[in-house]
């Protein structure tokens, strides 16, 4: 029975003492956690298909694991379907002005910036990011099938894998805490005799 496991890795932190709304804006990440790194690096799986997006978080992350254990994520799959969602308008201001500007970002979601349903102007909802992220998500499952894919992408991206594998509701994933440095793993089995194939063997799982 052939196995295809997905490791997600969530970013390293953002230094973001504004408190601004970053989504697909590309921002710095701190990759000074040497300790957090060498103990992703023990973790993931050497012989692997490695993708980041093209947020540069994402690659900076990817290069401090493997600087972390000597080697070089050779190829490296950019992976666009799988960036963080787009808050359009909302990119760059502060989550305080966020509520004052009338969004009501602030008291109508406990766990992210907007409901799922919602479309910042000019940007997407997360139930459009789900949408995306699924679709690769099955899509790549195909292309590297019973390989090891370890991912670097984003909060939103991970929780919209999750949705995928557990049958979850967009409201629903968005109340999966999904921390930086922190490491997920779903796995799709081929020819499963019950369910639809997913099975979930970490949730973010701490790097430290």
């Amino acid at each position: 029975m052939s196995e295809t496991r997905w490791w997600f890795v969530r970013h390293a932190p953002v230094p973001n003492p504004e408190a601004r709304c970053y989504g697909q804006t590309d921002v710095a990440c701190d990759t000074t956690n040497t300790a957090a790194f060498d103990n992703l690096a023990r973790r993931v799986p050497r012989e692997a298909v490695w993708m980041a997006t093209p947020l540069s978080r994402t690659q900076r992350t990817m290069h401090a694991i493997h600087k972390a254990r000597g080697t070089t994520p050779e190829p490296l799959h950019l992976e666009p379907r799988l960036a963080e969602q787009c808050f359009g308008e909302w990119q760059g201001r502060t989550y305080a002005e966020l509520g004052a500007y009338g969004h009501g970002t602030t008291a109508a979601h406990r766990f992210w910036l907007a409901p799922a349903h919602s479309v910042p102007p000019g940007g997407e909802s997360f139930v459009t990011v789900m949408e995306r992220v699924h679709k690769a998500v099955e899509a790549l499952s195909k292309t590297h099938a019973g390989r090891d894919i370890v991912c670097v992408a984003h909060g939103g991206s991970i929780r919209a894998a999750l949705a995928l594998s557990l049958g979850l509701t967009p409201e629903a994933a968005l109340a999966v805490n999904i921390d930086t440095l922190s490491l997920t793993r779903i796995d799709l089995i081929e020819n499963a005799t019950a369910g639809h194939g997913w099975r979930v063997g970490l949730v973010n799982q701490p790097a430290v």
